[in-house]
Order: structure tokens, then C-alpha cells, then sequence
């Protein structure tokens, strides 16, 4: 069973762009109970799913990747899976830039 490509493509960049609102949402409420983990469990939680959705896209290349010699429309199939995986794995490095300064930087500093 072929596993669909679009979520990679469409649905892990949203997230990524709905994590930053989500977490500039939860700075304030973060701040005054003085705990982060509201905001590390929303960063984990996107970055999961980007993971999660990316995953197929990568089955899809690599099943096209036996069929390397194939006509053009399983060329199509591995390339829009290729580009699918790309956006994704870029989502997921969005994820982790955005999560990256929750460790080093306080929220509620200044």
C-alpha cells in the first residue's frame, strides 16, 4: 500500500509555522507559573508529528528507489516523494531551531 506524500509536503511546514504561534501563546501563561514545560511539551509534541509525517514520504522514495529504471510517472512518484521527504526533514530542522533557544534563553528574562 502506497503511503500518501502530502502530508510532508503540505501539513509538517503548517506546523512548523503553527508551533512558533503556539508557543509565542504560551510564553505568558509559561511565565507566570515560572515553569517552561508547557512550552518544551508543545515543541516536542510538533516535532514529533513533523517526524511522524515525514516518515512515509521517505518510504515512498526509498520503495522508488528499486524501481530507479522505471518509467516516467514512477520517475514523478520518487521525485515528488523526494521533495515531500526535503520539506518535511526542513520542517523538522524549523522545529528544532525553534525549540533551541527554550533551552538556552529564559522566556520570562527581561
Amino acid at each position: 500500500m502506497k503511503l500518501p506524500n502530502w502530508p510532508a509536503l503540505l501539513v509538517a511546514p503548517s506546523l512548523a509555522l503553527g508551533h512558533l504561534s503556539l508557543v509565542y501563546a504560551l510564553v505568558t501563561p509559561a511565565c507566570t507559573r515560572q515553569t517552561v514545560i508547557m512550552l518544551h511539551a508543545a515543541a516536542a509534541g510538533t516535532l514529533l508529528l513533523c517526524v511522524l509525517l515525514t516518515l512515509p514520504a521517505v518510504a515512498n522514495w526509498r520503495r522508488g528507489h528499486a524501481y530507479s529504471g522505471a518509467d516516467d510517472a514512477a520517475a514523478r512518484q520518487r521525485f515528488t516523494a523526494l521533495v515531500a521527504w526535503l520539506s518535511g526533514a526542513l520542517s523538522c530542522l524549523v522545529v528544532l531551531a525553534q525549540w533551541l533557544p527554550m533551552w538556552v534563553l529564559s522566556p520570562c528574562f527581561g
